[in-house]
């Protein structure tokens, strides 16, 4: 009897070993066991033993590949032989009974055939039948009889399993880029290998490479060691497992991890695409007729076009030309074309080393490059799969396929990269220095590859690779200064009140009063956002920076002749409610609402009150409206505050909902901690992460009524804002001014702060509001404060 409670835990080969002895030894007692049929009337006399029968293992148990609490794929086959139903029984109910997981069938060689022209699936699987025990000859018959079907279906069934593939791309996602990866079904992963060696199989394209076999097997190991570590049929690596996955296959860390994975999957992606290139060049029908030659196109010199690709000119002399490189790279992004295989095999082989610094002509071609936009990605992804890239920016293997563990990131560190100068192409038209845009663009997240602040040592790396390509000292410095502060405009139009001037005097200051470098900054921006995803740059986030360089080039050039308008600005009210019945004072509540950018404006009149905001703003998120920003101003008592929302469920604010809501909660017949807390419950998924808050404070970054700004980050969750706000009351700080982001699970909330005593906020009240809002992110709801009704706040 087999024990299946070891298997799990045998290395690969070993494992499948057990399997066949075992699965022999069923087939051998279910034909010992199961009595021949009695003939027919001069017919052949019955057979016996396993002549006429075969048990066949296909699917990864037929390529010796079977992964713990994997799947047996078997079929029967046989020649004719009467009692094959009882002896299938005998074989399948043992396996059954082991309490293994079993796909099977019972074919004739005829059958399986059939099945195997007309089922893709089906075919697939038979490429890798074997025999496990039974009749040889049978068996082997067998698989001749697929492979040779499945040569000639394969101008119907490649293009049925090419679309089946990019499906599961669209649903799963490419694995080189995922952060829980699904090791089978993603683009480039298990099921990658598989089809590259049923394309073979058709006779048309060559057998894997070894290096694409090597990518192969590791995944095969990542995925034995999930399994085995987590006792479960699973192929997605999700992040718990990660790290004893990583510690099993001997690697430092979940990262290194994740990067190997990533490098086998762009691989096996790599070699994929050029095959599916190549499978549906052989299948596009040609008219019969001569032989006509390819025409050859001259692009560059020591390149042409020939056909849908590019190769090396007859007079190209590649160990000689260190610019060839990137001139046939750039002549070939600019016709959207790729370069051919063999072309980069022989460059890959033969390019000399680059002159230090670049040679004028060699920088120029790069950045015709990466001019190209959206068709130098596919060519740079050829470059870095044959080592060329690094050959030409050592650093960049620092970088490559370094995962980004933050949710907004849909690349690795590398191809975010690369992302980022194919946005910046499109925007090269509102800077002054294009080529400039181009290169700190593919160079602005760098120092992700090294410890510390990407953005600090990213700076002197960007610099020696700009000296290396051979630009100006100037130049060289302009471009260090993109990458050192190429966060300073997004950060600081989230996190700050840009119609504060000193938010703009800062910013100023920290360019050096260079208007040329802030509108690189600007786009640099732009083309980050968009290179890491719809969430990093929203037409609110785009809204913001804009706004903050107008300013900014205002205070720069003198020009406005007039303050601009605020970003938060109130709307005249759509709706009043009756009089609020509060023992300090009486008064209405007045709600206007209008659209902006990617969400809508919410102004909200009401009698000042210590809580105010956090009253509004509980009541904005029972609403399911996210608050983005948000302004208080108290004018006589009464205040007006303005909130930036976005819609959760994209239903929009109606004022007279809003109104009536605001005034029961200030009246005390709303009970919004109970609400929200009720609210959380039905939205499990907003639940707070393990992590603590982080909270700092910067108070020398303000002027005006503010004292100080306090930053919280911590994990996102229904009515965070609230309880965060209600905390400040509580300890006797008004809020003027509130920046709020959403990075993912996590929320980074700056709120611009006042004492309500006009005393500066000492060390000791700084201590009792940190407690305050750690308790408040925890679930904590602070005590609301006694309206004392003089107090404006």
């Amino acid at each position: 009897m087999l024990d299946t409670g070891s298997l799990p835990a045998l290395p690969r080969t070993r494992r499948g070993e057990e399997l066949d002895s075992w699965l022999a030894g069923l087939l051998a007692d279910a034909v010992a066991g199961t009595p021949p049929s009695r003939p027919r009337r001069g017919g052949p006399p019955p057979r016996t033993g396993t002549e006429g029968i075969a048990l066949v293992a296909v699917g990864s148990l037929g390529r010796r590949e079977l992964p713990p609490h994997g799947d047996l794929d078997l079929v029967l086959v046989h020649d004719g032989r009467p009692e094959i139903a009882a002896l299938a029984d005998a074989v399948w109910y043992p396996i059954w009974d082991a309490g293994l997981r079993l796909d099977h069938s019972v074919r004739t060689v005829a059958e399986a055939v059939g099945v195997a022209s007309t089922d893709v699936k089906a075919g697939l699987g038979l490429l890798d039948a074997r025999l496990v025990a039974g009749d040889a000859d049978l068996a082997g018959a067998l698989r001749t009889a697929t492979r040779a079907s499945w040569r000639q279906s394969a101008s119907r069934l490649l293009p049925q399993l090419r679309d089946l593939r990019r499906g599961r791309v669209r649903q799963v996602g490419e694995l080189a880029f995922l952060l829980e990866p699904d090791l089978k079904e993603a683009y480039g992963g298990l099921r990658e290998g598989q089809v590259l060696r049923a394309v073979a199989a058709a006779q048309l394209a060559d057998e894997p490479t070894a290096e694409a076999e090597a990518a192969y097997a590791f995944l095969l190991d990542v995925r034995d060691e999930l399994r085995r570590r987590s006792g479960r049929a699973t192929d997605v690596l999700v992040r718990q497992e990660q790290r004893p996955v990583a510690v099993a296959l001997g690697l430092p860390d979940e990262d290194a991890l994740l990067r190997e994975v990533s490098l086998a999957g762009r691989r096996l992606a790599f070699v994929a695409d050029e095959t599916w290139r190549r499978v549906e060049a052989a299948l596009v029908r040609r008219p019969r007729g001569r032989y006509r030659r390819v025409r050859r196109e001259p692009l560059a010199e020591g390149v042409v076009r020939q056909g849908d690709e590019v190769v090396l000119a007859r007079d190209a002399r590649p160990a000689a030309d260190p610019g060839l490189v990137l001139r046939g790279a750039a002549a070939a992004a600019r016709a959207d074309l790729l370069l051919s295989p063999y072309t980069l095999k022989v460059l890959a082989v033969h390019a000399p080393p680059m002159p230090e610094p670049w040679p004028s002509e060699v920088r120029w071609s790069f950045l015709r490059l990466l001019a190209s936009g959206r068709s130098a990605v596919a060519v740079l992804e050829q470059l870095d799969q044959e080592g060329l890239l690094s050959r030409l920016l050592p650093e960049w293997d620092r970088v490559r396929s370094l995962p980004q563990r933050h949710p907004w990131h849909r690349f690795t560190v590398d191809r975010h990269l690369v992302e980022a100068a194919a946005a910046a192409s499109e925007l090269t038209h509102d800077v002054d220095r294009p080529d400039l845009l181009l290169v700190g663009s593919l160079l602005h997240d760098i120092g992700k590859g090294w410890p510390g602040d990407h953005s600090v040592v990213g700076a002197p790396i960007a610099a020696a690779i700009a000296t290396r390509m051979g630009f100006s000292e100037a130049d060289v410095a302009t471009v260090s200064a993109m990458v050192r502060h190429h966060l300073l405009l997004p950060d600081t139009a989230t996190r700050r009140d840009i119609d504060d001037p000193a938010t703009i005097d800062r910013v100023a200051v920290t360019i050096d009063s260079d208007p040329a470098l802030l509108h690189l900054l600007h786009a640099l921006a732009q083309a980050d956002g968009a290179a890491t995803s719809t969430s990093a740059w929203s037409p609110w986030k785009a809204h913001l920076v804009a706004a903050l360089v107008a300013r900014v080039q205002g205070r720069l050039t003198g020009a406005p002749t007039r303050d601009p308008e605020p970003v938060l600005h109130p709307v005249e009210p759509q709706v009043s409610s009756a009089p609020v019945d509060l023992p300090g004072g009486a008064g209405e509540v007045a709600v206007g609402v209008e659209d902006v950018a990617d969400g809508q404006q919410v102004t909200i009149g009401a009698f000042d009150r210590p809580g105010l905001f956090s009253s509004l703003a509980g009541v904005l998120a029972l609403n399911q409206l996210d608050v983005r920003a948000a302004k208080v101003n108290v004018v006589d008592s009464r205040a007006t505050a303005v909130f930036a929302v976005r819609p959760r469920f994209g239903r929009v604010p109606v004022p007279t909902i809003l109104a009536d809501a605001v005034r029961a909660a200030l009246e005390g017949t709303l009970p919004l901690a109970d609400r929200l807390r009720q609210r959380e419950a039905d939205y499990r998924q907003d639940g707070v992460r393990a992590a603590p808050p982080r909270i700092s404070w910067h108070n020398g970054e303000v002027t005006g009524a503010a004292t100080g700004i306090v930053e919280v980050r911590a994990g996102d969750r229904a009515g965070l804002l609230y309880r965060l706000t209600a905390a400040l009351a509580a300890e006797g700080l008004d809020v003027t001014s509130a920046r709020i982001e959403t990075l993912g699970a996590d929320a980074a909330d700056h709120f611009y702060v006042s004492n309500s005593s006009g005393e500066p906020i000492d060390d000791g009240q700084r201590a009792r509001v940190e407690a305050a809002l750690a308790a408040a992110v925890r679930g904590g709801v602070a005590e609301p404060v006694p309206d004392r009704g003089d107090t404006p706040g």
